[in-house]
C-alpha cells in the first residue's frame, strides 16, 4: 500500500512514513494510491465479529505489511478496549427509518476517541521501533484536542501541542484538555477561530526546517491513519443493518470533513452506501458547495455546534483531488485560488460525480435547539447540538425511504450541557469518571494569532528540539 499526496509534489510514502508524517511536505494531504476492495462476501463474513475484529480486517490492508497482523490485533484490541460500550459504536433506534450511532463510547465522550485511541498506540509503536521522538501539533475545534490530549498523554516518546480558539469552545470542551497536567501536554488558547489555529497548524508543517528541527507530527485528521480508523465504523453500523444485501445511508454533522470522507472511502472499497447527508450548521460552506459547486469562504458564526465552526474544511481537499480526476496541479491551483480570492470552483460534471453520493443541508440554532427537544419528547432520547444537525438534515433531505439512515452521533449530550438544558429543561450529567471535572485545577498558555510566537512556544518546550540541537 502507498499513498500519495493531493498536491502531487510530495515523495510516495509507505503507512508508517505516512503516520509520522501528517502532512504531505508539498501542503497536501496523503491518500491511498488506491483503494482496497472487499467482496460481498468478505463484508457478510463480517456478521457478529466484535468490534476490534472487524477493525483489523478493514484497516489491515492499508497497513502494506508495515505491522504484523498479530501485532496490529493486540495493538486494535488495547485501543477499544478503553470504550465504555462492548459494542464500542452502539446503534440506537430513533423511529422507523432513523438511527444513531453513538460513537461517543470513549474517554472523552466525543467521536475522535474512535481514532485517537487507536492513533497515539500506533505512534508509540512505530517510535519505539524506530528510537524516535515526534512533537504533536494540532489545531480543535473542540473535540479533537481532548482525544489527541487523552491518547498521547505520558507517552514517552510524544510531546503534544495543541491549539484551539479562546472562549470559543464549550467549558466541557476546554476544560477536558485543560486539566490534564502530563508535562508532556502543552494547551495554547489562540486569540483567533478555529480557522486561524488550522491555518497556524498548516504554517508550521509548511516550513520544513521548522518541522524538522521538531520532528513535527499531526493528530487532526489530515492525518491518514484517523480516517482509517473512522473507516471501521461506518462497516460496523451497515453490516449490522444488512449489509452488504441492504444499502445504507449515512447522515454526519460535519465541519472539517474528515468524518464524512471516511463514509466515502468505505463506499469506495465495496460498501454499499446510498447516500452520505452532509449536515452543516450556520457555517455551511459544505452545504453551500453541494448546491452550487462553488466553494465560498465566509466569517466563521459562533454557534451551540461548536465543533462545527469552520468555514476552511481542510479534508474537503481529499475529494476534490478524486473530483478532479487525482491532478495534484489542479488541486494546488484551486487551493491558491481559494487562499487568495475566498472562492473556487468545480465544473458542473465533476459536482454531479459528488452529488451521485453526498447531498449537503444547513441547519440554524432555532432548527438545531427544536430537534433535541423533539427527539426528547418522541423518544426520551438525548441529542448533543452537534448531533442534533444530524438528525435534523437526515430527516430534512429527500432519499429513499426504504433505506436505512444512520445519523452518526459525535457527541455525549453531558459535553454542551448548556443547549441541552435551553432545549429540553434536563440538564445532563457527566459521567462518574468525570464528575469532578469542574473542580479540576486547569493549565493553559494564551497566546496572539502570530506564527512566530507559536513556534517560540513549541521550540522552548518540545524535547525532540532539544536532542536535535
Amino acid at each position: 500500500m502507498q499513498y500519495v499526496s493531493t498536491r502531487g509534489a510530495a515523495p510516495v510514502l509507505g503507512f508508517e512514513d505516512v503516520l509520522l508524517a501528517g502532512l504531505a511536505r508539498d501542503g497536501g494531504l496523503y491518500v491511498p494510491k488506491s483503494w482496497p476492495r472487499f467482496t460481498e462476501d468478505d463484508i457478510r463474513a463480517m456478521r457478529g465479529l466484535p468490534y476490534s475484529e472487524v477493525a483489523v480486517r478493514v484497516m489491515l490492508p492499508f497497513l502494506g505489511g508495515a505491522i504484523a497482523e498479530d501485532e496490529f490485533r493486540a495493538i486494535v484490541k488495547d485501543a477499544y478496549a478503553t470504550f465504555d460500550h462492548a459494542a464500542v459504536t452502539p446503534l440506537v433506534q430513533l423511529d422507523q427509518r432513523n438511527w444513531v450511532l453513538e460513537l461517543f463510547q470513549g474517554p472523552t465522550l466525543a467521536f475522535k476517541d474512535v481514532a485517537l485511541q487507536l492513533l497515539g498506540r500506533l505512534f508509540d509503536h512505530v517510535l519505539a521501533k524506530r528510537g524516535q521522538r515526534v512533537t504533536i501539533v494540532g489545531a480543535t475545534s473542540g473535540d479533537t484536542g481532548s482525544a489527541a490530549i487523552e491518547a498521547c498523554r505520558d507517552r514517552a516518546n510524544i510531546d503534544i501541542f495543541i491549539l484551539h480558539p479562546k472562549g470559543r469552545t464549550s467549558e466541557v470542551q476546554r476544560r477536558q484538555m485543560t486539566s490534564v497536567l502530563s508535562s508532556n501536554v502543552h494547551n495554547i488558547a489562540l486569540a483567533g477561530t478555529f480557522d486561524d489555529c488550522q491555518d497556524l497548524v498548516k504554517a508550521m508543517f509548511n516550513d520544513t526546517d521548522f518541522r524538522d528541527r521538531m520532528g513535527l507530527s499531526a493528530v487532526n485528521s489530515i492525518n491518514w491513519a484517523r480516517i482509517m480508523a473512522q473507516i471501521v465504523y461506518y462497516f460496523v453500523a451497515a453490516v449490522a443493518l444488512g449489509a452488504p444485501d441492504r444499502k445504507v445511508a449515512f447522515t454526519v454533522p460535519t465541519g472539517n470533513f474528515g468524518n464524512v470522507y471516511a463514509g466515502y472511502g468505505a463506499r469506495a472499497m465495496g460498501l454499499p452506501i446510498e447516500t452520505l447527508v452532509v449536515g452543516s450548521n450556520s457555517n455551511d460552506i459544505l452545504a453551500r458547495f453541494f448546491a452550487s459547486g462553488a466553494m465560498t469562504a465566509a466569517p466563521v458564526v459562533p454557534t451551540i455546534s461548536p465543533s462545527m465552526d469552520i468555514q476552511i474544511s481542510s479534508n474537503f481537499e481529499r475529494l476534490l483531488f478524486d473530483l478532479l480526476d487525482r491532478d495534484g496541479a489542479a488541486v494546488t491551483a484551486a487551493l491558491n485560488r481559494f487562499r487568495a480570492e475566498g472562492r473556487f470552483e468545480v465544473t458542473q460534471a465533476q459536482l454531479d460525480r459528488a452529488l451521485a453520493i453526498f447531498a449537503g443541508n444547513r441547519v440554524d440554532e432555532d432548527a438545531t435547539l427544536a430537534t433535541v427537544k423533539a427527539v426528547w419528547e418522541e423518544s426520551g432520547y438525548l441529542l448533543d447540538p452537534h448531533t442534533a444537525v444530524g438528525v435534523a438534515s437526515a430527516r430534512g433531505i429527500a432519499t429513499d425511504p426504504t433505506v436505512p439512515m444512520v445519523v452518526l452521533a459525535t457527541a455525549h449530550p453531558a459535553k454542551f450541557p448548556d443547549a441541552v438544558e435551553k432545549a429540553t429543561g434536563r440538564r445532563p450529567a457527566l459521567p462518574p469518571r468525570l464528575a469532578d471535572l469542574y473542580e479540576r485545577e486547569e493549565r493553559l498558555s494564551d497566546l496572539p494569532n502570530d506564527l512566530a510566537a507559536v513556534q517560540e512556544f513549541v521550540a522552548a518546550r518540545a524535547r525532540a528540539a532539544r536532542e536535535a540541537a
